[in-house]
């Protein structure tokens, strides 16, 4: 088993993986950090805990719509800086990122209210 050191929003985690598995692994870690940059840029800081919680938000919500476009048979557009593709335009990420925050707030009040 390998051991790949990671950071994430200035902090370093070791974090054990499959031989080979080392580059996969520091990718997804940018693709955290990236998200975490992003709820950053549009003032999303108040603490590491909802910062990691809204960038896991944002990279379901991800997950969902291309589960979802791949369902219906539509193209999936997977963007990544690398290979070209397009990012989302900031007020987009803006929007996303609020109805993720509003939804992840519903959550959190379902779940006192249990």
């Amino acid at each position: 088993m390998a051991h790949v050191t990671i950071r994430i929003n200035g902090y370093a985690y070791t974090v054990g993986c499959e031989d080979g598995q080392e580059q996969h692994l520091t990718q997804m870690a940018a693709e955290i950090e990236q998200r975490i940059g992003s709820i950053k840029a549009i003032g999303g800081q108040s603490g590491e805990a909802r910062l990691l919680m809204l960038a896991a938000l944002l990279l379901a919500d991800e997950v969902h719509d291309l589960r979802t476009n791949a369902s219906k048979g539509a193209p999936v557009d997977v963007a990544k800086p690398e290979n070209g593709g397009a990012k989302p335009e900031n007020g987009e990420r803006r929007a996303r990122l609020r109805r993720v925050a509003a939804r992840a707030e519903e959550i959190a009040a379902d779940l006192l209210d249990s």
